[in-house]
């Protein structure tokens, strides 16, 4: 009787079931690719928070799910031969920014290194962040937000950000042919008009470059 009646109530409180929402949340999970970075929010559609929390739990203890830091899940992805891979930076990134609903832009090494000019991927990554700065460590890496202002948030998830702040972390004594020549190659004809475009966000001497790295009279 006391089973029915705590039925009935859940029913009448528009809320579900523990059972349910455990269901919902393994459905959800399988239907996303192996490597999937997470945070508890994509689930809270489904269920109360505590509910979402315990199915995590539960995914946690068959080991279909793992705990990368606080807040922070993946759906394991295995290697043949390498084992239990480790997530990538911009699945993290990427779960962080639906999270918080922040933009975020890559900097320093790291941005250098995602248009080729450093082949060594930093165990310290940075994203400049219109969000509150935090780090967040996981494993040997450690990412770093860093609030910083407007004018470098302006150009966030162009490529035209992503190579202002490698050419600021190469500076003006270190930016060679070599690296010029590998952006023009690397940047396809949009990449270049983009860059153009959004020219006045960038400091003078990088503003130069990337005239040159456009081509200017050609794009």
């Amino acid at each position: 009787m006391r089973e029915k009646e705590g039925s009935i109530s859940l029913k009448m409180a528009g809320q579900k079931s523990p059972d349910s929402v455990d269901t919902a949340v393994n459905m959800r999970l399988e239907s996303q690719p192996e490597g999937w970075v997470f945070t508890p929010d994509v689930f809270f559609d489904l269920g109360s928070r505590r509910a979402v929390d315990m199915a995590l739990a539960r995914q946690l203890r068959r080991g279909n799910i793992r705990r990368l830091a606080r807040g922070i899940y993946d759906r394991p992805k295995t290697h043949p031969q390498l084992g239990l891979l480790s997530p990538s930076v911009e699945a993290i990134a990427e779960a962080l920014r639906g999270r918080d609903a922040i933009r975020l832009q890559p900097s320093g090494a790291y941005a250098a290194n995602l248009l080729g000019l450093s082949g060594q991927v930093p165990m310290r990554v940075v994203f400049l962040t219109d969000g509150i700065s935090r780090h967040v460590r996981i494993g040997q890496r450690e990412i770093v937000l860093k609030q910083t202002t407007p004018r470098n948030m302006a150009t966030a998830g162009r490529v035209s950000g992503t190579v202002i702040q490698a050419l600021r972390w190469l500076g003006a004594q270190h930016v060679d042919d070599g690296a010029i020549n590998a952006l023009k190659q690397r940047l396809n004809d949009e990449d270049k008009r983009t860059l153009l475009k959004d020219i006045r966000h960038a400091p003078a001497w990088i503003g130069k470059l990337i005239r040159i790295i456009a081509d200017e009279t050609g794009v």
